[in-house]
């Protein structure tokens, strides 16, 4: 009896030191912060222009912009694997579709000061909005596009601000609901910081939503794709990319499917209220 006590007291004792390890480092795990700053031009960007912007609690990102041959401005929320200076393939993709282009830093990240959080990725997209306004597009021009963890900035984002539509590229239905069911022996959903919760927020977005996921991705599972869909309702196209694994908007297919959507559903000034 005593030593099943003694195996039983090592192993609780482990699970809580796991637990200890695995809420003190989760910032560690959800944000990748990469900071690698370099000049649009040494990435093969030349016509972009680089701008400085100060969030609301005085954080300076860094941004990217490129003007397009369209009507609509394109908002980039990268996911968590590289800043901006490993993304210029995804800007020169949608500005090859006539989108401006306004890409950012998070804080933390390329040349961006300050450290990632929920409360503080919302700060920096609101910033990008203001300064969107700032080069001259309403925001009946603005299009949100968020990949992976920048679906959780752009959905947050558009249930509070006005924008002509938002495409979501593997997006989750809440960090909490993945990381629930991955780390299921843990109280993950009591432990957990930053949730981002796209579940809450897209009952609140009012223009046109486009969800395009892989059926193959292993990082978010389609099934937190379909999970969203589902409670965007009537308002959310949901586009599987069969075969396809983690963020496929580099893939022709889907950005024709991306450009006929735009062609077919962003009519009118975005809805409010």
């Amino acid at each position: 009896m005593r030593a099943m006590a003694i195996v039983t007291g090592i192993v609780l004792l482990l699970y809580v030191a796991a637990g200890v390890v695995l809420f003190g480092f989760q910032r560690s795990l959800i944000y990748s912060s990469d900071k690698t700053a370099l000049d649009p031009a040494q990435v093969g960007l030349p016509r972009a222009t680089v701008h400085e912007v100060r969030t609301q609690d005085g954080v300076r990102l860094v941004a990217w912009s490129l003007r397009g041959t369209g009507k609509y401005l394109a908002i980039y929320f990268h996911g968590n694997g590289a800043a901006l200076a490993g993304r210029a393939a995804r800007i020169a993709e949608l500005n090859n579709l006539g989108f401006s282009v306004l890409a950012i830093d998070y804080r933390g990240f390329g040349g961006s000061g300050g450290s990632p959080s929920e409360q503080g990725l919302r700060k920096d997209a609101d910033a990008a909005y203001e300064l969107a306004g700032d080069l001259g597009f309403a925001p009946g021009q603005i299009i949100l596009y968020g990949e992976s963890l920048g679906s959780g900035v752009a959905a947050e984002l558009a249930s509070r601000r006005p924008v002509a539509g938002v495409i979501l590229d593997a997006p989750f239905s809440s960090i909490a609901d993945v990381a629930a069911d991955r780390y299921w022996m843990f109280p993950v959903r009591f432990l957990l910081r930053d949730q981002f919760r796209s579940d809450l927020a897209i009952a609140h977005i009012k223009a046109p939503v486009l969800i395009v996921h892989g059926t193959a991705d292993r990082v978010v599972p389609i099934r937190y794709g379909e999970r969203l869909s589902r409670l965007g309702g009537d308002g959310v196209t949901f586009f599987p990319v069969e075969g396809a694994g983690h963020v496929v908007f580099g893939l022709k297919p889907v950005q024709a499917r991306v450009m006929d959507w735009v062609a077919r559903t962003l009519q009118g000034p975005p809805r409010t209220g």
